[in-house]
C-alpha cells in the first residue's frame, strides 16, 4: 500500500506509523504498520497489510480502499527498533512472517544508499508462496553488494528447494554469523515465541545482548 502525504515527515527504517479509520457514524479503529520502503522514497510511505479475515482494517485495505481515498496516519514512532547506514555494520536482520516488513525498510534504504558494508537476512515463512517480497529479495541477492539472504521453510517446500526446511535454530542461526562475521547490528522481528527463541538461540551462539534489538507482531485487539 502506497501512502502519498500532503506534508513529507522524515523517518528511520525500523519505524511504524498508526492507522486511523472513522466509520459515517464516528466508530473508529487503530492499528499499527511497520514503514516498508526506505526514508529516500521521499514524498509516500509504503505498508505492506497482511489480510486479517476478521479484521477491522485490514479488509478495509483489500476490499473497499480505492486510489484516492485518505484515512488518518500518525507517526513516524519508534526508536530502538531502527537501524540507519550510518550506524555501520555488519547487520544481521532475521524474520519470521510478516516481520520482515521494518526489516525490508532497512535492507532497501542500505540499496539505495549503496551501502556496501556486510549484510545478512535470514528469513522464516511457512511455505515458498508466504515469502512477502520473494522477487524483490532475488534482485537484492542477485547484487555483488547485495546482502545474502538465506530462507527456511518450516510446513512445505518444492522437491527442488535447496534451502533450510525447519524452524530456525542453533546451528542456523550460527551459520547465519559465520556468513555475516561478527554482527555489530542485529535486529529479530516476527511473532512473540519466534523473537523469544530466536533471541535465546542469539546469545547462546555468542551474541552480545546489547547488539540485539527485537520487536514482536502480534495479534490485533
Amino acid at each position: 500500500l502506497r501512502v502519498s502525504l500532503p506534508a513529507w515527515r522524515p523517518f528511520r527504517p525500523g519505524q511504524h506509523v498508526d492507522v486511523r479509520l472513522t466509520a459515517p457514524d464516528g466508530y473508529q479503529v487503530q492499528r499499527s504498520y511497520s514503514i516498508a520502503s526506505a526514508p529516500e522514497s521521499q514524498g509516500v510511505l509504503d505498508l505492506t497489510v497482511e489480510l486479517v479475515d476478521d479484521g477491522e482494517v485490514s479488509p478495509w485495505f483489500f476490499d473497499v480502499a480505492e486510489p484516492g481515498d485518505t484515512f488518518e496516519l500518525r507517526g513516524p514512532i519508534g526508536g530502538p527498533f531502527t537501524w540507519s547506514l550510518e550506524a555501520g555494520g555488519p547487520l544481521l536482520l532475521v524474520a519470521g512472517g510478516s516481520g520482515i516488513v521494518p526489516l525490508m525498510s532497512m535492507l532497501r534504504h542500505r540499496s539505495a544508499a549503496n551501502g556496501s558494508s556486510s549484510a545478512l537476512l535470514l528469513y522464516s515463512s511457512r511455505s515458498l508462496d508466504d515469502v512477502i517480497y520473494r522477487g524483490e529479495f532475488e534482485s537484492l541477492a542477485a547484487d555483488p553488494d547485495g546482502p545474502i539472504v538465506l530462507h527456511t521453510l518450516t510446513r512445505a517446500h518444492p522437491e527442488d528447494w535447496t534451502g533450510f526446511t525447519r524452524r530456525i535454530d542453533g546451528d542456523m542461526l550460527a551459520d547465519a554469523i559465520s556468513g555475516v562475521g561478527d554482527p555489530r547490528h542485529v535486529f529479530v522481528c516476527g511473532p512473540t515465541p519466534f523473537v523469544e527463541a530466536v533471541s535465546v538461540g542469539l546469545v547462546a551462539a555468542g551474541v552480545d545482548t546489547d547488539r540485539i534489538r527485537t520487536e514482536r507482531f502480534g495479534p490485533s485487539g
